[in-house]
Protein backbone atom coordinates (compact mmCIF):
# COMPACT_ATOMS: atom_id res chain seq x y z
CA UNK A 1 0.00 0.00 0.00
CA UNK A 2 2.62 2.69 0.64
CA UNK A 3 4.92 1.67 -2.09
CA UNK A 4 2.22 2.48 -4.44
CA UNK A 5 1.46 6.18 -2.15
CA UNK A 6 5.35 6.76 -3.17
CA UNK A 7 6.38 6.00 0.26
CA UNK A 8 9.39 3.83 1.23
CA UNK A 9 8.46 0.72 3.91
CA UNK A 10 10.66 0.89 6.76
CA UNK A 11 13.26 -1.43 6.41
CA UNK A 12 13.22 -4.74 8.54
CA UNK A 13 15.47 -6.58 10.62
CA UNK A 14 17.38 -8.47 8.04
CA UNK A 15 17.53 -5.10 5.60
CA UNK A 16 19.38 -2.98 8.43
CA UNK A 17 21.89 -5.55 9.44
CA UNK A 18 23.08 -5.85 5.63
CA UNK A 19 23.03 -1.87 5.55
CA UNK A 20 25.20 -1.91 9.31
CA UNK A 21 27.60 -5.05 7.60
CA UNK A 22 28.35 -2.71 4.46
CA UNK A 23 28.86 0.42 6.60
CA UNK A 24 31.39 -1.31 8.89
CA UNK A 25 33.42 -2.83 5.37
CA UNK A 26 33.34 0.39 4.58
CA UNK A 27 34.71 1.76 7.43
CA UNK A 28 37.27 -1.15 7.45
CA UNK A 29 38.37 -0.44 4.05
CA UNK A 30 39.39 3.35 5.18
CA UNK A 31 41.34 2.72 8.34
CA UNK A 32 44.99 2.41 8.79
CA UNK A 33 46.53 1.90 11.70
CA UNK A 34 49.83 4.28 12.03
CA UNK A 35 52.58 2.84 14.28
CA UNK A 36 55.24 5.08 13.43
CA UNK A 37 55.50 8.36 14.77
CA UNK A 38 57.69 11.43 14.12
CA UNK A 39 58.51 14.62 14.45
CA UNK A 40 56.95 17.35 12.26
CA UNK A 41 60.42 18.91 10.80
CA UNK A 42 57.95 22.25 9.62
CA UNK A 43 57.57 23.39 12.95
CA UNK A 44 59.55 24.66 15.62
CA UNK A 45 60.03 22.76 19.02
CA UNK A 46 59.43 24.89 21.93
CA UNK A 47 61.25 23.38 25.32
CA UNK A 48 60.16 23.72 28.39
CA UNK A 49 62.82 24.00 31.10
CA UNK A 50 62.70 21.55 33.66
CA UNK A 51 62.76 21.61 37.68
CA UNK A 52 65.81 21.51 38.91
CA UNK A 53 65.13 19.79 41.68
CA UNK A 54 63.84 16.61 40.49
CA UNK A 55 66.14 13.89 40.24
CA UNK A 56 65.02 12.13 37.40
CA UNK A 57 65.63 14.94 35.11
CA UNK A 58 68.76 15.72 36.48
CA UNK A 59 69.76 12.57 34.94
CA UNK A 60 72.36 12.80 32.20
CA UNK A 61 71.39 10.85 28.75
CA UNK A 62 73.22 10.48 25.76
CA UNK A 63 72.15 12.59 22.96
CA UNK A 64 70.88 10.90 19.96
CA UNK A 65 72.51 12.28 16.87
CA UNK A 66 69.48 11.47 14.54
CA UNK A 67 67.30 13.06 16.54
CA UNK A 68 69.48 16.59 17.03
CA UNK A 69 69.98 16.88 13.84
CA UNK A 70 66.25 16.52 12.83
CA UNK A 71 65.76 19.69 15.27
CA UNK A 72 68.30 21.45 14.01
CA UNK A 73 66.80 20.87 10.34
CA UNK A 74 63.51 22.24 11.51
CA UNK A 75 64.94 25.54 12.70
CA UNK A 76 66.60 26.42 9.84
CA UNK A 77 64.71 29.47 7.51
CA UNK A 78 63.51 27.91 4.12
CA UNK A 79 66.37 28.76 1.74
CA UNK A 80 68.16 26.73 3.57
CA UNK A 81 65.70 24.00 3.83
CA UNK A 82 64.56 23.82 0.23
CA UNK A 83 66.40 24.14 -2.90
CA UNK A 84 63.19 26.24 -4.17
CA UNK A 85 59.96 27.58 -2.29
CA UNK A 86 57.40 25.99 -2.02
CA UNK A 87 54.41 27.73 -1.50
CA UNK A 88 53.50 30.76 -3.31
CA UNK A 89 54.33 33.15 -0.58
CA UNK A 90 58.20 32.02 -0.35
CA UNK A 91 58.68 33.08 -4.25
CA UNK A 92 58.40 36.75 -3.11
CA UNK A 93 62.13 37.33 -1.69
CA UNK A 94 63.42 33.93 -2.69
CA UNK A 95 66.75 34.98 -4.53
CA UNK A 96 68.02 37.57 -2.34
CA UNK A 97 70.94 38.11 -4.22
CA UNK A 98 71.45 41.47 -6.21
CA UNK A 99 71.17 41.28 -10.20
CA UNK A 100 74.13 44.09 -10.87
CA UNK A 101 76.59 44.69 -8.51
CA UNK A 102 76.02 48.15 -6.12
CA UNK A 103 78.59 50.65 -6.74
CA UNK A 104 78.51 53.94 -4.39
CA UNK A 105 80.53 55.87 -6.55
CA UNK A 106 77.86 55.91 -9.93
CA UNK A 107 75.59 58.51 -9.17
CA UNK A 108 73.05 57.04 -11.64
CA UNK A 109 72.08 54.36 -9.43
CA UNK A 110 72.86 55.32 -5.49
CA UNK A 111 70.71 57.93 -4.58
CA UNK A 112 71.96 58.50 -1.11
CA UNK A 113 70.27 61.06 1.60
CA UNK A 114 70.85 64.19 1.18
CA UNK A 115 70.68 67.18 3.99
CA UNK A 116 69.28 70.75 2.64
CA UNK A 117 68.38 73.33 4.59
CA UNK A 118 64.91 72.72 4.67
CA UNK A 119 65.14 68.93 5.99
CA UNK A 120 67.56 70.31 8.64
CA UNK A 121 65.05 73.33 9.56
CA UNK A 122 62.04 70.47 9.63
CA UNK A 123 64.38 68.19 11.87
CA UNK A 124 64.71 71.25 14.44
CA UNK A 125 61.27 71.80 14.33
CA UNK A 126 59.52 67.92 14.66
CA UNK A 127 62.76 67.85 17.25
CA UNK A 128 61.20 71.03 19.39
CA UNK A 129 57.49 69.61 19.15
CA UNK A 130 58.15 66.43 20.54
CA UNK A 131 60.39 68.29 23.48
CA UNK A 132 56.83 69.88 24.13
CA UNK A 133 55.08 67.46 24.52
CA UNK A 134 56.79 65.08 26.54
CA UNK A 135 57.21 68.05 28.67
CA UNK A 136 53.43 68.79 29.09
Amino acid sequence: MAALRGEKEPPDAVHQDQIFCERVRRELQCQRLHTEYGVNPLRRVHMVARKPMSWHDNIEEPADAKFLNLIHHAALEPTKKYSEPQTESQEIGWNTTPLIHVDRTDCRLHFPRRSTEITRYMAAFWRLKEQSENLQ
